[in-house]
């Protein structure tokens, strides 16, 4: 399984109109890591970048998945070369 700890999310610093349009995902495998990982900072406290008034899940992973689906949430990966000279 691969470890969503090397997939980047940005935090939420700037409201999402202010926001660029994150990529889209192409591959449903990191779209569970993104979501995984926008998940995880959900559960400690992020800001949710949905908006208001719009009807939505209580669960962390439901409202990463949206907020993916949406493009909201900006993501970049490592350099795997990097990763690979390190072991």
């Amino acid at each position: 399984m691969p470890d969503n700890e090397n997939i980047a999310v940005a935090p939420a610093e700037t409201a999402p109109t202010e926001r660029q349009l994150g990529r889209v995902i192409e591959s449903r495998f990191l779209y569970v890591d993104v979501a995984a990982a926008r998940a995880k900072q959900l559960r400690k406290g992020a800001t949710v970048r949905l908006d208001a008034g719009a009807p939505r899940a209580t669960k962390p992973e439901r409202l990463a998945m949206e907020e993916v689906n949406q493009r909201l949430v900006e993501w970049d990966l490592p350099d795997f070369n990097v990763l690979a000279e390190k072991r």
